[in-house]
Protein backbone atom coordinates (compact mmCIF):
# COMPACT_ATOMS: atom_id res chain seq x y z
CA UNK A 1 0.00 0.00 0.00
CA UNK A 2 2.93 2.41 1.05
CA UNK A 3 4.65 1.55 -2.64
CA UNK A 4 1.04 2.21 -4.49
CA UNK A 5 0.72 5.58 -2.62
CA UNK A 6 4.35 6.54 -3.50
CA UNK A 7 3.79 6.50 -7.17
CA UNK A 8 0.75 8.55 -6.72
CA UNK A 9 2.70 10.87 -4.91
CA UNK A 10 5.21 10.56 -7.93
CA UNK A 11 1.91 11.31 -10.51
CA UNK A 12 0.68 14.38 -8.92
CA UNK A 13 4.11 15.81 -8.43
CA UNK A 14 4.66 15.02 -12.31
CA UNK A 15 1.49 16.78 -13.03
CA UNK A 16 2.21 19.63 -11.07
CA UNK A 17 5.14 20.32 -13.08
CA UNK A 18 3.23 21.14 -16.27
CA UNK A 19 2.92 24.43 -15.13
CA UNK A 20 6.04 24.90 -15.68
CA UNK A 21 5.83 23.95 -19.84
CA UNK A 22 4.16 27.19 -21.52
CA UNK A 23 1.88 25.87 -24.12
CA UNK A 24 3.27 26.38 -27.57
CA UNK A 25 0.45 28.97 -29.12
CA UNK A 26 -0.33 29.23 -32.82
CA UNK A 27 0.32 32.68 -34.04
CA UNK A 28 -1.71 33.83 -37.54
CA UNK A 29 1.06 34.59 -40.67
CA UNK A 30 0.70 38.11 -41.38
CA UNK A 31 -0.88 38.44 -45.31
CA UNK A 32 -0.28 41.29 -47.35
CA UNK A 33 -3.76 41.74 -48.41
CA UNK A 34 -5.32 44.52 -50.22
CA UNK A 35 -7.92 46.86 -49.00
CA UNK A 36 -10.29 46.94 -51.98
CA UNK A 37 -10.45 44.75 -55.16
CA UNK A 38 -9.76 46.62 -58.20
CA UNK A 39 -12.16 46.39 -61.07
CA UNK A 40 -15.22 46.21 -58.39
CA UNK A 41 -18.65 46.50 -59.81
CA UNK A 42 -19.38 48.05 -56.66
CA UNK A 43 -18.07 48.85 -53.25
CA UNK A 44 -20.35 47.40 -50.82
CA UNK A 45 -18.85 45.21 -48.20
CA UNK A 46 -21.34 42.42 -48.72
CA UNK A 47 -19.85 39.74 -51.83
CA UNK A 48 -21.92 37.96 -54.22
CA UNK A 49 -20.58 34.85 -52.80
CA UNK A 50 -22.85 34.76 -50.02
CA UNK A 51 -25.45 33.40 -52.13
CA UNK A 52 -26.48 30.32 -52.28
CA UNK A 53 -25.94 28.44 -55.82
CA UNK A 54 -29.75 28.20 -56.13
CA UNK A 55 -29.99 31.67 -55.52
CA UNK A 56 -27.27 32.38 -58.11
CA UNK A 57 -28.21 30.35 -60.78
CA UNK A 58 -32.42 31.00 -61.74
CA UNK A 59 -32.23 28.92 -64.35
CA UNK A 60 -34.48 26.07 -63.52
CA UNK A 61 -32.57 23.92 -66.05
CA UNK A 62 -29.31 24.69 -64.31
CA UNK A 63 -30.57 24.25 -60.95
CA UNK A 64 -31.39 20.37 -61.90
CA UNK A 65 -27.92 19.97 -63.34
CA UNK A 66 -26.64 21.21 -60.54
CA UNK A 67 -28.42 19.23 -57.80
CA UNK A 68 -27.93 16.00 -59.70
CA UNK A 69 -24.08 17.02 -59.82
CA UNK A 70 -23.69 17.49 -56.28
CA UNK A 71 -26.03 14.34 -55.65
CA UNK A 72 -24.18 11.63 -58.04
CA UNK A 73 -20.62 13.18 -58.94
CA UNK A 74 -17.96 10.86 -58.27
CA UNK A 75 -14.96 12.70 -56.97
CA UNK A 76 -17.75 14.70 -54.59
CA UNK A 77 -18.87 10.90 -53.44
CA UNK A 78 -15.13 10.06 -52.92
CA UNK A 79 -14.71 13.02 -50.86
CA UNK A 80 -17.73 12.54 -48.81
CA UNK A 81 -16.21 9.17 -48.12
CA UNK A 82 -13.00 11.31 -47.28
CA UNK A 83 -14.86 13.12 -44.38
CA UNK A 84 -16.39 10.16 -43.56
CA UNK A 85 -12.90 8.07 -42.58
CA UNK A 86 -11.62 11.16 -41.16
CA UNK A 87 -14.78 11.99 -38.99
CA UNK A 88 -13.85 7.97 -37.61
CA UNK A 89 -10.64 8.72 -36.88
CA UNK A 90 -11.61 11.89 -34.61
CA UNK A 91 -14.14 9.55 -33.01
CA UNK A 92 -11.37 7.59 -31.93
CA UNK A 93 -8.99 10.14 -30.96
CA UNK A 94 -11.02 11.72 -28.16
CA UNK A 95 -10.74 7.79 -26.42
CA UNK A 96 -6.53 8.82 -26.35
CA UNK A 97 -6.60 10.20 -23.10
CA UNK A 98 -7.96 6.88 -21.35
CA UNK A 99 -5.91 3.86 -20.74
CA UNK A 100 -5.44 0.78 -23.16
CA UNK A 101 -7.03 -2.12 -21.10
CA UNK A 102 -7.03 -5.76 -22.31
CA UNK A 103 -8.23 -9.21 -20.59
CA UNK A 104 -6.36 -12.25 -21.26
CA UNK A 105 -6.62 -16.20 -19.96
CA UNK A 106 -3.54 -18.41 -19.96
CA UNK A 107 -2.66 -21.72 -18.99
CA UNK A 108 0.49 -23.62 -18.73
CA UNK A 109 1.87 -26.71 -17.60
CA UNK A 110 5.85 -27.25 -17.68
CA UNK A 111 7.66 -30.64 -16.99
CA UNK A 112 11.37 -29.57 -15.58
CA UNK A 113 13.92 -32.57 -15.83
CA UNK A 114 14.14 -34.62 -13.15
CA UNK A 115 17.51 -34.08 -12.49
CA UNK A 116 17.32 -30.86 -12.31
CA UNK A 117 16.75 -28.93 -9.26
CA UNK A 118 13.37 -27.78 -10.00
CA UNK A 119 12.10 -31.21 -11.08
CA UNK A 120 13.92 -32.64 -7.46
CA UNK A 121 11.92 -29.74 -5.54
CA UNK A 122 9.03 -30.15 -7.45
CA UNK A 123 9.00 -34.37 -6.53
CA UNK A 124 9.49 -32.91 -2.95
CA UNK A 125 7.14 -30.55 -2.15
CA UNK A 126 4.05 -31.67 -4.17
CA UNK A 127 4.72 -35.08 -4.72
CA UNK A 128 4.35 -34.48 -8.95
CA UNK A 129 6.82 -34.23 -11.73
CA UNK A 130 4.96 -30.86 -13.14
CA UNK A 131 3.46 -27.44 -12.55
CA UNK A 132 0.56 -25.63 -13.44
CA UNK A 133 0.34 -22.31 -13.85
CA UNK A 134 -3.72 -20.58 -14.59
CA UNK A 135 -3.92 -17.10 -14.97
CA UNK A 136 -7.03 -15.12 -16.19
CA UNK A 137 -6.14 -11.09 -15.69
CA UNK A 138 -7.06 -7.21 -16.45
CA UNK A 139 -4.04 -5.42 -17.64
CA UNK A 140 -4.07 -1.51 -17.71
CA UNK A 141 -1.50 0.88 -19.33
CA UNK A 142 -1.83 4.91 -19.22
CA UNK A 143 0.45 7.12 -19.77
CA UNK A 144 -0.42 10.54 -18.60
CA UNK A 145 -0.30 13.75 -20.72
CA UNK A 146 2.06 15.47 -18.60
CA UNK A 147 3.44 18.20 -22.08
CA UNK A 148 0.05 18.04 -24.19
CA UNK A 149 1.70 15.16 -26.59
CA UNK A 150 -2.24 13.21 -26.51
CA UNK A 151 -3.93 16.80 -26.96
CA UNK A 152 -1.86 18.03 -29.61
CA UNK A 153 -2.65 14.60 -31.16
CA UNK A 154 -6.42 14.89 -30.96
CA UNK A 155 -5.67 18.33 -32.58
CA UNK A 156 -3.98 16.80 -35.42
CA UNK A 157 -7.04 14.43 -35.57
CA UNK A 158 -9.63 17.69 -35.69
CA UNK A 159 -7.63 19.74 -38.49
CA UNK A 160 -7.23 16.47 -40.40
CA UNK A 161 -11.45 16.00 -40.21
CA UNK A 162 -11.76 19.67 -41.08
CA UNK A 163 -9.36 19.81 -44.22
CA UNK A 164 -11.88 16.75 -45.02
CA UNK A 165 -14.57 18.67 -45.00
CA UNK A 166 -12.93 22.31 -46.52
CA UNK A 167 -11.49 19.91 -49.63
CA UNK A 168 -15.25 18.58 -50.16
CA UNK A 169 -16.45 22.18 -50.16
CA UNK A 170 -13.95 23.36 -52.72
CA UNK A 171 -14.85 20.45 -55.01
CA UNK A 172 -18.22 21.20 -54.69
CA UNK A 173 -17.63 24.93 -55.57
CA UNK A 174 -15.35 23.41 -58.65
CA UNK A 175 -18.04 20.88 -59.49
CA UNK A 176 -21.14 23.22 -59.25
CA UNK A 177 -19.17 26.25 -61.21
CA UNK A 178 -17.98 23.36 -64.04
CA UNK A 179 -21.62 22.39 -64.38
CA UNK A 180 -22.31 26.02 -65.16
CA UNK A 181 -19.81 26.69 -67.50
CA UNK A 182 -20.61 23.31 -69.70
CA UNK A 183 -24.25 24.33 -69.43
CA UNK A 184 -23.63 28.00 -70.91
CA UNK A 185 -21.29 26.58 -73.35
CA UNK A 186 -24.02 24.11 -74.73
CA UNK A 187 -26.57 27.13 -75.18
CA UNK A 188 -23.48 29.15 -76.77
CA UNK A 189 -23.05 25.94 -79.50
CA UNK A 190 -26.85 26.31 -79.67
CA UNK A 191 -26.87 29.61 -80.90
CA UNK A 192 -24.07 29.25 -83.62
CA UNK A 193 -26.00 26.59 -84.88
CA UNK A 194 -28.63 28.71 -84.96
CA UNK A 195 -26.64 31.31 -86.54
CA UNK A 196 -25.16 28.73 -89.19
CA UNK A 197 -28.24 27.55 -90.14
CA UNK A 198 -29.77 31.30 -90.88
CA UNK A 199 -26.58 31.53 -92.95
CA UNK A 200 -26.88 28.39 -94.94
CA UNK A 201 -29.99 29.79 -95.89
CA UNK A 202 -28.73 32.85 -97.24
CA UNK A 203 -26.31 30.93 -98.41
CA UNK A 204 -28.79 28.30 -100.43
CA UNK A 205 -30.25 31.62 -101.56
CA UNK A 206 -27.34 33.53 -103.02
CA UNK A 207 -25.97 30.20 -105.16
CA UNK A 208 -30.11 29.87 -106.47
CA UNK A 209 -29.66 34.05 -107.95
CA UNK A 210 -26.00 33.06 -109.18
CA UNK A 211 -27.20 29.98 -111.13
CA UNK A 212 -29.94 31.99 -112.73
CA UNK A 213 -27.74 35.28 -113.82
CA UNK A 214 -25.58 32.14 -114.85
CA UNK A 215 -27.51 30.50 -117.29
CA UNK A 216 -28.83 34.09 -118.45
CA UNK A 217 -25.23 34.98 -118.85
CA UNK A 218 -25.02 37.85 -116.26
CA UNK A 219 -22.04 36.15 -114.75
CA UNK A 220 -19.35 33.52 -115.32
CA UNK A 221 -19.32 29.67 -113.64
CA UNK A 222 -16.84 31.13 -111.27
CA UNK A 223 -19.52 32.85 -109.22
CA UNK A 224 -21.33 29.68 -108.75
CA UNK A 225 -18.42 28.05 -108.28
CA UNK A 226 -17.79 30.90 -105.48
CA UNK A 227 -21.57 30.72 -104.53
CA UNK A 228 -21.46 26.98 -103.97
CA UNK A 229 -18.34 26.67 -101.47
CA UNK A 230 -19.78 29.34 -99.46
CA UNK A 231 -22.93 26.95 -98.79
CA UNK A 232 -20.59 24.10 -98.21
CA UNK A 233 -18.51 25.99 -95.74
CA UNK A 234 -21.37 26.88 -94.02
CA UNK A 235 -22.84 23.37 -94.01
CA UNK A 236 -19.44 21.61 -92.68
CA UNK A 237 -19.75 24.54 -89.73
CA UNK A 238 -22.83 22.93 -89.20
CA UNK A 239 -21.78 19.22 -88.84
CA UNK A 240 -18.94 20.46 -86.21
CA UNK A 241 -20.93 22.46 -84.35
CA UNK A 242 -23.50 19.22 -84.10
CA UNK A 243 -20.59 17.31 -83.25
CA UNK A 244 -19.56 19.89 -80.25
CA UNK A 245 -22.90 19.98 -78.67
CA UNK A 246 -22.96 15.68 -78.33
CA UNK A 247 -19.49 16.11 -77.41
CA UNK A 248 -20.12 18.77 -74.62
CA UNK A 249 -23.52 17.30 -73.83
CA UNK A 250 -21.62 14.21 -73.13
CA UNK A 251 -18.98 15.81 -70.40
CA UNK A 252 -22.01 17.45 -68.63
CA UNK A 253 -23.85 14.36 -68.32
CA UNK A 254 -20.35 12.68 -67.16
CA UNK A 255 -20.22 15.50 -64.51
CA UNK A 256 -23.92 14.95 -63.24
CA UNK A 257 -22.84 11.49 -62.57
CA UNK A 258 -25.19 9.91 -65.58
CA UNK A 259 -23.92 8.36 -68.66
CA UNK A 260 -23.59 10.05 -71.96
CA UNK A 261 -27.10 11.33 -72.92
CA UNK A 262 -29.16 14.19 -74.20
CA UNK A 263 -29.37 17.59 -72.43
CA UNK A 264 -32.94 19.32 -72.24
CA UNK A 265 -32.38 22.70 -72.89
CA UNK A 266 -35.66 25.08 -72.57
CA UNK A 267 -34.28 28.65 -72.63
CA UNK A 268 -31.56 30.03 -75.48
CA UNK A 269 -28.39 31.54 -74.35
CA UNK A 270 -29.91 35.20 -74.78
CA UNK A 271 -32.60 34.33 -71.62
CA UNK A 272 -30.48 33.64 -68.97
CA UNK A 273 -30.12 35.72 -66.31
CA UNK A 274 -26.78 36.25 -63.94
CA UNK A 275 -26.41 38.85 -60.91
CA UNK A 276 -25.02 41.74 -63.37
CA UNK A 277 -23.91 44.30 -60.47
CA UNK A 278 -21.93 41.94 -58.96
CA UNK A 279 -19.96 42.54 -55.52
CA UNK A 280 -16.77 41.29 -54.78
CA UNK A 281 -17.24 42.25 -51.16
CA UNK A 282 -13.70 42.72 -49.46
CA UNK A 283 -10.31 40.60 -49.86
CA UNK A 284 -10.32 39.83 -46.00
CA UNK A 285 -13.70 38.02 -46.15
CA UNK A 286 -12.69 36.60 -49.49
CA UNK A 287 -10.10 34.50 -47.48
CA UNK A 288 -12.36 32.95 -44.39
CA UNK A 289 -14.70 32.04 -46.90
CA UNK A 290 -12.87 30.63 -49.57
CA UNK A 291 -12.73 26.53 -48.98
CA UNK A 292 -9.03 25.86 -50.86
CA UNK A 293 -7.69 28.55 -48.76
CA UNK A 294 -9.33 27.57 -45.30
CA UNK A 295 -7.94 23.62 -45.86
CA UNK A 296 -4.50 25.73 -46.31
CA UNK A 297 -5.05 27.26 -43.04
CA UNK A 298 -5.85 24.37 -41.70
CA UNK A 299 -2.70 22.19 -42.56
CA UNK A 300 -0.76 24.94 -40.91
CA UNK A 301 -2.65 24.84 -38.01
CA UNK A 302 -2.12 20.48 -38.14
CA UNK A 303 1.69 21.37 -38.36
CA UNK A 304 2.01 23.33 -35.41
CA UNK A 305 0.43 20.53 -33.22
CA UNK A 306 3.09 18.20 -35.15
CA UNK A 307 5.59 20.41 -33.89
CA UNK A 308 4.31 20.38 -30.14
CA UNK A 309 4.18 16.64 -30.38
CA UNK A 310 7.87 16.74 -31.73
CA UNK A 311 8.56 18.94 -28.69
CA UNK A 312 6.76 16.87 -26.22
CA UNK A 313 8.65 13.37 -27.45
CA UNK A 314 12.02 14.99 -25.62
CA UNK A 315 10.42 15.86 -22.43
CA UNK A 316 10.23 12.72 -19.81
CA UNK A 317 6.85 11.13 -20.06
CA UNK A 318 4.74 8.81 -16.93
CA UNK A 319 3.25 5.84 -17.73
CA UNK A 320 1.49 3.47 -15.24
CA UNK A 321 0.68 0.15 -15.67
CA UNK A 322 -1.57 -2.07 -13.74
CA UNK A 323 -2.99 -5.59 -13.85
CA UNK A 324 -4.73 -7.59 -11.37
CA UNK A 325 -7.02 -10.95 -11.49
CA UNK A 326 -7.00 -14.61 -10.64
CA UNK A 327 -3.91 -17.33 -10.41
CA UNK A 328 -3.43 -20.60 -8.93
CA UNK A 329 -1.34 -23.87 -9.99
CA UNK A 330 -4.71 -25.61 -9.67
CA UNK A 331 -7.47 -25.58 -12.02
CA UNK A 332 -9.86 -26.69 -9.33
CA UNK A 333 -8.95 -23.70 -7.43
CA UNK A 334 -8.18 -21.02 -9.81
CA UNK A 335 -11.55 -18.92 -9.69
CA UNK A 336 -11.31 -19.24 -5.24
CA UNK A 337 -12.15 -16.12 -4.18
CA UNK A 338 -10.00 -14.13 -2.49
CA UNK A 339 -6.88 -16.63 -2.31
CA UNK A 340 -6.41 -16.71 -5.87
CA UNK A 341 -6.85 -12.93 -6.46
CA UNK A 342 -3.25 -10.96 -7.32
CA UNK A 343 -2.95 -7.56 -8.27
CA UNK A 344 0.18 -4.90 -8.94
CA UNK A 345 0.23 -1.23 -10.09
CA UNK A 346 3.63 0.27 -11.64
CA UNK A 347 4.47 3.53 -12.19
CA UNK A 348 7.63 4.99 -13.71
CA UNK A 349 8.77 8.43 -15.62
CA UNK A 350 10.88 7.49 -18.56
CA UNK A 351 13.37 10.43 -20.29
CA UNK A 352 15.17 10.11 -23.70
CA UNK A 353 18.92 10.91 -23.65
CA UNK A 354 20.36 9.37 -26.42
CA UNK A 355 18.25 8.48 -29.50
CA UNK A 356 20.91 9.29 -32.53
CA UNK A 357 19.25 12.61 -32.94
CA UNK A 358 16.22 11.22 -33.87
CA UNK A 359 13.79 13.10 -31.50
CA UNK A 360 15.98 16.69 -32.13
CA UNK A 361 15.70 15.59 -35.99
CA UNK A 362 12.21 15.40 -35.73
CA UNK A 363 11.52 18.41 -34.09
CA UNK A 364 13.84 20.58 -36.42
CA UNK A 365 11.72 19.20 -39.33
CA UNK A 366 8.32 19.52 -37.77
CA UNK A 367 9.44 23.28 -38.06
CA UNK A 368 10.39 23.28 -41.21
CA UNK A 369 7.08 21.97 -42.16
CA UNK A 370 5.60 24.41 -40.36
CA UNK A 371 7.48 27.29 -42.25
CA UNK A 372 6.41 25.45 -45.56
CA UNK A 373 3.07 25.61 -44.74
CA UNK A 374 3.38 29.29 -44.03
CA UNK A 375 4.59 30.05 -46.96
CA UNK A 376 1.88 27.45 -48.87
CA UNK A 377 -0.34 29.21 -46.98
CA UNK A 378 0.06 33.19 -48.12
CA UNK A 379 0.53 31.51 -51.77
CA UNK A 380 -2.90 30.02 -51.53
CA UNK A 381 -4.24 33.25 -50.82
CA UNK A 382 -1.89 35.17 -53.61
CA UNK A 383 -3.65 33.35 -55.84
CA UNK A 384 -7.19 33.49 -54.42
CA UNK A 385 -6.72 37.26 -54.59
CA UNK A 386 -5.38 36.78 -58.21
CA UNK A 387 -7.95 34.95 -59.49
CA UNK A 388 -10.89 37.57 -58.23
CA UNK A 389 -8.73 39.97 -59.88
CA UNK A 390 -8.52 37.89 -63.28
CA UNK A 391 -12.43 37.54 -63.11
CA UNK A 392 -13.44 40.97 -62.51
CA UNK A 393 -10.57 42.15 -65.06
CA UNK A 394 -12.63 39.78 -68.06
CA UNK A 395 -16.11 40.51 -66.84
CA UNK A 396 -15.49 44.62 -67.10
CA UNK A 397 -13.85 43.79 -70.34
CA UNK A 398 -16.67 41.62 -72.01
CA UNK A 399 -18.76 43.99 -71.08
CA UNK A 400 -17.48 46.05 -73.36
CA UNK A 401 -16.23 43.73 -76.26
CA UNK A 402 -20.26 42.31 -76.31
CA UNK A 403 -21.57 46.00 -76.48
CA UNK A 404 -18.91 46.31 -79.58
CA UNK A 405 -20.03 42.89 -81.04
CA UNK A 406 -23.45 43.78 -80.96
CA UNK A 407 -22.98 46.69 -82.92
CA UNK A 408 -20.96 45.19 -85.37
CA UNK A 409 -23.16 42.38 -86.03
CA UNK A 410 -25.84 45.02 -87.01
CA UNK A 411 -23.90 46.61 -88.74
CA UNK A 412 -22.67 43.54 -91.03
CA UNK A 413 -26.66 42.34 -91.36
CA UNK A 414 -27.49 45.81 -93.00
CA UNK A 415 -24.36 45.22 -95.30
CA UNK A 416 -25.70 41.51 -96.15
CA UNK A 417 -28.91 43.29 -97.07
CA UNK A 418 -27.12 46.47 -99.28
CA UNK A 419 -25.07 43.38 -101.41
CA UNK A 420 -28.04 41.61 -102.21
CA UNK A 421 -29.93 45.04 -103.43
CA UNK A 422 -26.42 45.44 -105.66
CA UNK A 423 -26.21 42.26 -106.46
CA UNK A 424 -29.71 41.94 -107.88
CA UNK A 425 -29.47 45.14 -109.70
CA UNK A 426 -25.96 44.50 -111.45
CA UNK A 427 -24.24 47.21 -109.27
CA UNK A 428 -22.21 44.61 -106.97
CA UNK A 429 -20.75 41.37 -108.09
CA UNK A 430 -20.73 37.69 -106.16
CA UNK A 431 -17.42 38.26 -104.36
CA UNK A 432 -19.27 40.97 -102.13
CA UNK A 433 -22.57 39.37 -101.80
CA UNK A 434 -20.29 36.08 -100.21
CA UNK A 435 -17.81 38.50 -97.96
CA UNK A 436 -20.43 40.24 -96.97
CA UNK A 437 -22.32 36.90 -95.77
CA UNK A 438 -18.79 35.60 -94.44
CA UNK A 439 -18.26 38.26 -92.37
CA UNK A 440 -21.90 38.25 -90.62
CA UNK A 441 -21.25 34.80 -90.32
CA UNK A 442 -18.06 35.27 -88.21
CA UNK A 443 -19.62 38.31 -86.54
CA UNK A 444 -22.77 36.55 -84.88
CA UNK A 445 -20.37 33.55 -84.09
CA UNK A 446 -18.02 35.62 -82.51
CA UNK A 447 -21.37 37.84 -80.75
CA UNK A 448 -22.44 34.39 -78.71
CA UNK A 449 -18.55 33.64 -77.91
CA UNK A 450 -18.34 36.53 -76.39
CA UNK A 451 -21.68 36.69 -74.74
CA UNK A 452 -20.68 32.68 -73.17
CA UNK A 453 -17.52 34.38 -72.26
CA UNK A 454 -19.09 36.95 -70.21
CA UNK A 455 -21.63 34.37 -68.80
CA UNK A 456 -18.57 32.36 -67.91
CA UNK A 457 -16.19 34.99 -66.65
CA UNK A 458 -19.53 36.01 -64.00
CA UNK A 459 -19.22 32.21 -62.72
CA UNK A 460 -15.49 32.37 -62.15
CA UNK A 461 -15.93 34.86 -60.24
CA UNK A 462 -18.78 33.55 -58.33
CA UNK A 463 -16.49 30.61 -57.74
CA UNK A 464 -13.23 32.82 -56.84
CA UNK A 465 -14.84 34.45 -54.00
CA UNK A 466 -16.02 31.33 -52.32
CA UNK A 467 -19.29 30.57 -53.67
CA UNK A 468 -21.55 27.44 -54.44
CA UNK A 469 -20.87 25.27 -51.47
CA UNK A 470 -23.76 26.18 -49.90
Amino acid sequence: MKRIINIIIAFGLALGSVSCVSKMAFKEPELELPETFSYTATADTASVASLEWKEFFSDPMLQSLIEKGIKNNYDLQIALKQVASSQEKLKQAKYLQYPDVGFGVSAQISKPSKNSMNGQSLNLFLGQSHVEDYNAAFNLSWEADIWGKIKNQQEVSRMQYLQTYEATKAIQTQVVAAIAQGYYNLLMLDKQLQIAKSNLELSTNTLSITEKMWKSGDTTSLGVQQATAQKQSTELLITQLEQNIAIQENALSILIGENPNKITRTIEMSDTSLPQNISAGLPAAMVSRRPDVRQQELVLLESNSMVGIAQANMYPSLKITANGGVNSFKFDNWFQIPASLFGSVLGGITQPIFQKRQLKTDLNVAKIQREKNVLAFRQSVLNAVGEVSDALVSNESLKVQEQKATEQVATLKDGIKSAEMLYKGGMANYLEVITAQGNSLQAELNLASVKRQRLSSIVDLYRALGGGWK
